[in-house]
């Protein structure tokens, strides 16, 4: 496959978890090789966040290499979900639901009816729309074992999130300790034994977004990832069960470096509207304003463009503003009511800030961009 979009993934588990026959496991203790061939199919969900595609190919990966020799790759990369962001592409990945019919909008943002804010440790079930897959696998009779996937905490339908089957996050706990977690799991009786396995990796955005794509130690970060995907490997081939699982690798987005020569200042524009912070909903790199209460926000998006346009703003020609419902199709970001009503898409590699400070000009990471940007690519091999 050339690439790949990160809405469908669920429906790629879900074939290879119940495309075949299955019976009601039992409770003996039954090899899982034997029971792989007669019954039921084990798929193991592995994200790696920040994985931008080609990062596969800055160091020696032989263990994610030996994924995609023994299986298939998107072979120019997973296209994520609008907004290339954290959270709402890994629930899309595990509802199938662009962000709007799920509701994660973005990794922060408020409900403007109630004034509540949603934060990433926000784990009421109101804010999660859509079934997450480990839903699904419960609501057919089985067990599903979700170590530290974005949502895996809210308790919603069937899913309780188990204590066994659904620890707490922790960053402390390393990857070799998520490895092995999911590798005991395999170790349980027939009856016990989940068949639907997620797991988060929070590397190589972790030092991404400090550094950038092109750094040494993005290259030691893919190093590592590789080495815990080689532990599963051996894990599964020291009980002879490599064969028998299917085990789906992918990221939720890319990077691509940002410097502070690179920004667009929103204070610059206060010859043509003055946009106040609070009415700022999310700035960079995604852009989302709720007009004033005396201001329609076709003006606002009206007025911005026009100083944007002008070629007295710095870099403005690489932000436009759109009306949430103008925004391009294939975004689908427009049918939510948490959806600000003004949206800024930034170009590649800029930023948006209030206004001019005396940082020093350094460069970073980000994400977060349109999704058409081919530095939002992340990897899928299956």
């Amino acid at each position: 496959m050339a690439f790949f979009t990160s809405s469908i993934v669920k429906i790629l588990a879900l074939l290879l978890l119940f495309s075949g026959p299955h019976t009601p496991t039992s409770n003996a203790r039954t090899p899982l090789r034997i029971q792989e061939k007669e019954n039921q199919k084990v798929v193991i969900l592995i994200s790696s966040d920040g994985f931008r595609f080609g990062y596969q190919h800055k160091t020696s990966t032989p263990n994610i290499h030996r994924l995609i020799k023994e299986g298939t790759e998107a072979r120019t990369g997973l296209i994520p979900i609008f907004p290339t962001i954290t959270f709402p592409n890994h629930y899309s990945i595990v509802t199938g639901l662009y962000p709007p019919y799920h509701g994660i909008i973005n990794n922060r943002f408020p409900d403007p009816i109630t004034g509540e804010t949603f934060t990433t440790s926000n784990v009421n079930p109101k804010w999660w729309l859509g079934e997450p897959i480990w839903q699904t696998v419960v609501d057919q009779g089985y067990n599903a074992a979700v170590i530290f996937w974005p949502g895996a905490e809210v308790t919603k339908g069937s899913w309780t999130c188990p204590k066994q089957f659904c620890p707490k996050y922790n960053k402390s706990i390393t990857f070799v300790d998520r490895v092995d977690l999911a590798l005991g799991y395999l170790d349980l009786p027939e009856s016990e034994r989940p068949v639907f396995f997620g797991i988060y990796f929070s590397d190589p955005d972790s030092q991404g977004r400090k550094v950038g794509p092109d750094h040494p130690s993005i290259t030691e970060a893919v190093a590592r990832i590789d080495s815990v995907i080689g532990r599963l490997i051996d894990g599964l081939e020291k009980r002879g069960i490599f064969d028998d699982i299917n085990v789906i690798m992918l990221g939720d987005h890319g990077m691509v470096v940002t410097c502070d020569q690179r920004v667009i200042f929103l204070d610059d524009l206060s010859p043509w509207i003055t946009i106040l912070s609070e009415l700022v909903k999310s700035i960079t790199p995604l852009l989302a304003i709720t007009p004033p209460n005396n201001v329609s926000a076709s003006e606002v998006v009206s007025k911005m463009n026009e100083g944007l346009s002008s070629n007295k703003v710095e870099n403005g020609k690489y932000l436009k503003m759109y009306l949430k419902e103008d925004l391009p199709e294939r975004l689908h970001y427009a049918d939510s009511y948490r959806i600000p009503p003004i949206i800024g898409l930034l170009g590649e590699g800029f930023k948006v800030e209030l206004e001019r400070s005396k940082s020093k000009k350094e460069c970073a990471g980000a994400h977060g961009y349109d999704n058409a940007f081919f530095s939002m690519r992340t990897i899928f091999m299956a």
